[in-house]
């Protein structure tokens, strides 16, 4: 007899739990119950109703809804969680509901009122590494509602997913409806003028100009980093922006700041024109703009002028602004800056590591002279190996700090160099060489988000942590879509459990996997914090995940003592992991 046919269908799935629901139990089962019931009957059920979703099935924390379109799902999304997050202002953060969603639009198997196969495992696995109140969607998804709903979302890169065939790649929600404090919320002004240079838009109609444009902005923000009056918001999170149609309103409070600079750039032949408009965001007033056609050779001058005007525009004691040209020392060869504009554009995802490399080496090969060239090829050869064991770490950290000698050596007042030299030593076991130069890093700009950030790395390996959390947010906190977002986070954990706070320490890896959710290092904190608090089942299981997702990792990290971690934090940490069931 034929076999029935299997019926399909193409689907929008929405896929949501309530993170951290078993402690919230834990913590108040009757109380927990009632709120989420109440959550249901007043906002999730009627939300879902009015954008056409059908729920499919529910849990005890977690729902599984069926949309005719990824848009009105999105929307429903977003509804729900601004919805919640409003809801929980009055309550203490250990009670708080707030949901993670997965969003994928795929083929799903049709059985009576369910739904199966992968594309409601997706979407499932893309819930899963959404953030507290935060949304993920494939990039299937994504296609469909880039341009037609308000909401924006940022690239995440490839992931791999448990018993899904092939990578998905993620998109994240940029406003986010968390209250948690490590999550992409809105925030608050600075105490000084603050603002975010976005990528200038390429109108020469050739692809291959978004390099050129690209490093144009990129130059500008150096620049104006180096002021002491500014607080300037770093290239990796305003240039997630990149060729969408964003209210300004809402950038500036996406990235806390009062001001935005826009602009573009049109280049033919040994021509280029560009054009700078500086904007008040809360009132949408132009402060200043300006044009300038100018030839190639004179492109870094055009980039002085409006770093000049932008300061003085936005306030008169910034007109004395520490430009320090000098530290720039832009190539000769447009040829090496544009090299390393590529190099930086491949640098965001580890898997793109060895293109970067080559590029940042053809602009050393163009012009030996570069100092920034040097830097990045440090940073990338020092990631490459402590993050992903892609070789030995003594030759890579021997290798790492030579190129960031060579860079401070080419522009001794160049921030990054200090800082990469800085980190260099700190990995070398160098606390003191490293200290010292990362706070020379962040007196020549204390703008800098990369040296917060490796200055935290610094202070916790040296026996500071409480110090290194202070630095590590501050990076967090100018750079908040930095890619070494799981480096920092990472780095948090462990700084509280050095620090003995294992219940903060658990709660901030497990912030960091939900988002990192390959990443071995926060499994292994995670492990550790667990054992000493007694929580062997769950310690047991995060411990056999750092294992399994990375043994090169834990061999290098556990099995023997990195230089750049001390003997006592060493033995505290393997304290931690046979609580959790690590055997030598």
């Amino acid at each position: 007899m034929e076999s029935e046919r299997v019926q399909r269908r193409l689907a929008a799935i929405l896929a949501a739990d309530v993170a951290g629901y078993s402690r919230l139990i834990g913590v108040d089962e009757e109380g927990t119950i009632a709120r989420l019931r109440a959550l249901r009957h007043e906002l999730i059920d009627p939300t879902i109703a009015s954008h056409g979703g059908r729920i499919v099935k529910t849990t005890g924390d977690g729902i599984l809804i069926e949309f005719a379109s990824v848009v009105d799902a999105v929307r429903c999304a977003v509804e729900v969680q601004r919805g919640t997050a409003s809801r929980n202002g009055d309550i203490p953060p250990e009670k708080r509901i707030e949901f993670r969603v997965g969003i994928h639009l795929g083929d799903v198997v049709v059985e009576g009122a369910d739904l199966l196969g992968d594309g409601v495992n997706v979407a499932a696995r893309l819930e899963g590494v959404a953030e507290p109140g935060g949304i993920c969607i494939s990039e299937d998804a994504y296609r469909q509602v880039r341009d037609r709903v308000a909401s924006k979302f940022v690239d995440s890169g490839e992931q791999q997913f448990k018993n899904i065939a092939h990578p998905v790649r993620v998109y994240r929600l940029i406003e986010p409806a968390s209250t948690t404090t490590l999550t992409q919320a809105s925030l608050p002004l600075p105490d000084k003028p603050s603002i975010a240079v976005l990528a200038f838009a390429n109108m020469s109609g050739d692809p291959e100009q978004e390099y050129f444009s690209d490093g144009i902005a990129e130059d500008i923000i150096t620049l104006l980093s180096h002021s002491r009056s500014l607080f300037v918001i770093a290239r990796n999170s305003s240039f997630i922006y990149k060729g969408r149609s964003v209210d300004v309103k809402q950038i500036a409070r996406e990235l806390g700041v009062r001001y935005v600079l826009e602009g573009s750039v049109r280049r033919g032949g040994i021509r280029v024109r560009v054009t700078a408009q500086l904007i008040e965001a809360e009132t949408g007033n132009h402060l200043w703009a300006e044009r300038y056609d100018r030839d190639i050779a004179d492109v870094f001058a055009v980039q002085d002028e409006i770093t000049e005007a932008v300061a003085i525009a936005i306030e008169p004691r910034v007109a004395e602004i520490e430009r320090q040209r000098a530290m720039r020392k832009a190539p000769e060869s447009l040829g090496a800056w544009e090299a390393y504009q590529r190099g930086l554009s491949h640098n965001a995802r580890p898997a793109e590591f060895e293109r970067a490399k080559h590029y940042y080496k053809r602009a050393i090969d163009l012009d030996p002279n570069f100092g920034a060239a040097y830097s990045e090829l440090a940073q990338t050869t020092l990631s490459d190996a402590t993050s992903f064991q892609s070789r030995d770490v003594r030759e890579a950290l021997d290798e790492a700090l030579t190129l960031a000698r060579q860079a401070l050596s080419l522009g001794p007042t160049d921030a990054i160099a200090h800082s990469r030299v800085g980190l260099a030593l700190t990995l070398r076991g160098d606390y003191a060489g490293g200290l010292a130069e990362g706070l020379t890093a962040l007196s020549i700009n204390p703008n800098l988000a990369v040296g917060h950030g490796e200055l935290g790395t610094t202070l916790l390996f040296s026996g500071r942590p409480r110090e290194a959390i202070d630095a590590l947010l501050e990076a967090l906190r100018r750079d908040p879509f930095d890619p070494a977002r799981f480096v920092r986070l990472s780095h948090i954990a462990l700084a509280h459990y050095y620090l003995r706070e294992y219940d903060d320490a658990v709660d901030t890896a497990k912030t960091t996997i939900r988002s990192y959710p390959d990443h071995p290092w926060s499994y292994r904190y995670l492990a550790a914090a667990l054992g000493q608090l007694g929580r062997i089942g769950e310690a047991r299981a995060a411990l056999q995940k750092a294992i399994a997702i990375s043994p090169k990792s834990f061999d290098m990290h556990v099995r023997n003592r990195t230089p750049w971690v001390r003997p006592e934090d060493y033995e505290h940490m393997l304290e931690g992991l046979r609580k959790a069931g690590w055997e030598s």
